[in-house]
């Protein structure tokens, strides 16, 4: 629960820091921020893969979670969702900065692979390395909505909380039922995820990797039949 408790606490400090200078960085300033926490962020995904145990596995889950992601299109529905949220507060007149920043906060920490892969990991190993990183990325970004949209983004981080906190039990509880070879590859899928999501911080590609996010949870089928 580390990397959760740190991530919520990275964005409460980055909302208070926002609510105090009342403008936004420099745009050049958190873009800097940003690219660098991309290479700490590729770095992780890099480390992590190397640590796989079938690569046969790893390939089988990448691809066919792709095959159902595309299929049903999971990155294009969750954003639809999202935007749903949004007109759905403005068509009831609810449009105060308080509002606004609760939900554009809650929806920008809490929507991506990013969170449910660190979760995962933090809960089958304790590694919170990439938890870690995503707090540092949600803490610029939280100064930048605070900024702008007030105090409803620090409230953001409780929904947040619930969310990761709730992955990383369960995460946990199911770890004492998976072999060592299934943990090891479910943490190499999903390395190459944080690896996507590094290169689309990096404007490299534009990867929809929600559309991947089951590969995280092939490897524990694959290891029932491929040893």
């Amino acid at each position: 629960m580390l990397g959760t408790i740190a991530n919520t606490a990275g964005i409460i400090i980055g909302g208070l820091i926002g609510l105090l200078i009342k403008k936004q960085l420099p745009q050049k300033m958190s873009d800097g921020i940003i690219q660098a926490m991309a290479l700490g962020v590729l770095f992780i995904g890099i480390s992590g893969v190397v640590k796989g145990n079938n690569a046969l596995i790893i390939i089988l889950s990448v691809a066919i979670s792709a095959l159902i992601g595309v299929k049903f299109d999971f990155d294009a529905k969750l954003n639809k969702y999202a935007d749903l949220i949004q007109n759905k507060l403005k068509s009831e007149g609810n449009n105060s900065l308080f509002s606004q920043g609760l939900v554009t906060g809650t929806l920008l920490f809490c929507i991506g692979a990013m969170g449910i892969v660190g979760a995962i990991q933090s809960g089958v190993n304790g590694n919170n390395n990439i938890l870690y990183t995503k707090t540092i990325l949600d803490f610029v970004i939280a100064i930048v909505l605070a900024a702008s949209l007030g105090a409803g983004v620090i409230f953001s981080a409780v929904p947040l909380f619930v969310y990761l906190g709730s992955i990383t039990l369960l995460a946990q509880w199911a770890s004492a039922y998976l072999s060592s070879a299934a943990v090891a590859d479910m943490t190499a899928t999903g390395s190459l995820l944080i690896i996507a999501i590094a290169l689309n911080l990096l404007k490299l590609t534009d990867i929809k990797v929600f559309n991947y996010v089951l590969a995280i949870f092939l490897p524990i089928v694959f290891n029932l039949f491929i040893r």
